[in-house]
């Protein structure tokens, strides 16, 4: 379900911006089938993978979750709290056991107010990351939902 990778804050971030960025972060394990959060909940915290695979879901109403991405190392998991009013979007939770670096979410947007290149930076890779996940989304709702073919023009 990931076809094309979420730009990754390796590649999105400058050196110096993501070695502040990481100083931040403090390491964290969940088991598999450990949830992250909920969807709905306070977005106060976010992830960068370094080990395992988180499944990200929506709820569909009358039906049970739709996963609409798996993500590894290296990618984010956690949009929502860059955006107020901080409340998570998406749901997620481990489906191996996961490796993560954690980021306290007012910190990182504390970070960003002292520094606008650094603000910049997150910004752009957190609009990237969240433009792909709306189209997998968009995507995987059109798979498992839509008539056969009805995604097909669009």
């Amino acid at each position: 379900m990931n076809a094309s990778p979420t730009p990754s804050v390796l590649r999105a971030l400058p050196a110096r911006h993501r070695e502040r960025l990481v100083r931040t972060a403090r390491e964290v394990s969940f088991t598999s089938g450990v949830r992250l959060f909920e969807e709905g909940g306070r977005a106060d915290r976010f992830w960068i993978i370094r080990t395992g695979r988180v499944e990200l879901d929506m709820r569909v109403p009358g039906r049970r979750a739709a996963v609409i991405e798996n993500v590894g190392p290296n990618e984010l998991v956690g949009w929502s709290w860059l955006f107020g009013p901080h409340l998570w979007h998406l749901g997620a939770g481990a489906t191996t056991p996961v490796r993560a670096w954690q980021f306290d979410a007012e910190a990182v947007r504390a970070l960003c107010r002292e520094d606008s290149v650094l603000a910049n930076a997150v910004d752009q890779w957190v609009g990237e990351v969240l433009a792909h996940r709306l189209r997998a989304a968009r995507t995987r709702l059109l798979d498992l939902y839509a008539p056969y073919g009805a995604g097909a023009s669009i």
